[in-house]
């Protein structure tokens, strides 16, 4: 796996389920089920990725749990619990053109309409009514400032997303 880019994490393994070898699955896509979309997914274990692919799963009351292709036994999948699921960047569904991956976010430069750099997107948080840039200001910040907070509101507050320039343009008052 050494000449693959790194694995976007989609989710993580969780406890056994079962003594045949069921996982729990915590899956961080947007429905649940959708990190079933995607085949095969890479399992961090011990700082290594590995591919494994899912033989079965299904809803188990709010969650989810599968069965992976040569589990049998519950030993086998507790070996398994903590470990991280991923999928290779390029196994990513495309976007429709003024949407983004956080992922895609992350580390661009932010800039507001009047020019003011204010930094780079650190992270982003989802608050239910909109997600959330949390941005690292630059050291030397004239207005003081470690961390911004923008909504994540296109056309209100997000005027330009530039991905291949990893710029964002925001209206917002760099003092706030």
């Amino acid at each position: 796996m050494s000449s693959n880019p790194e694995p976007v994490v989609l989710g993580k393994i969780g406890s056994s389920y079962g003594v045949k070898g069921w996982l729990r699955i915590t899956a961080y896509t947007e429905a649940v089920e959708g990190i079933f979309e995607y085949s095969p997914w890479y399992i961090q274990q011990q700082g290594e990725w590995r591919e494994v692919k899912v033989d079965r799963w299904r809803f188990h009351g709010n969650t989810v749990i599968a069965l992976l292709e040569g589990m049998e036994t519950r030993e086998q999948a507790q070996m398994l619990t903590n470990c991280d699921i991923g999928i290779l960047p390029q196994q990513m569904k495309s976007l429709p053109e003024d949407e983004f991956y956080w992922r895609d976010l992350i580390g661009c430069a932010v800039v507001n309409t009047q020019g003011y750099n204010m930094g780079v997107v650190d992270q982003i948080v989802e608050t239910g009514s909109n997600d959330v840039l949390l941005i690292k200001a630059n050291a030397k910040d004239a207005f003081g400032k470690v961390e911004r907070m923008v909504p994540f509101v296109t056309e209100q507050f997000i005027k330009q997303v530039d991905l291949t320039a990893k710029q964002i343009i925001v209206d917002w008052d760099p003092d706030f």
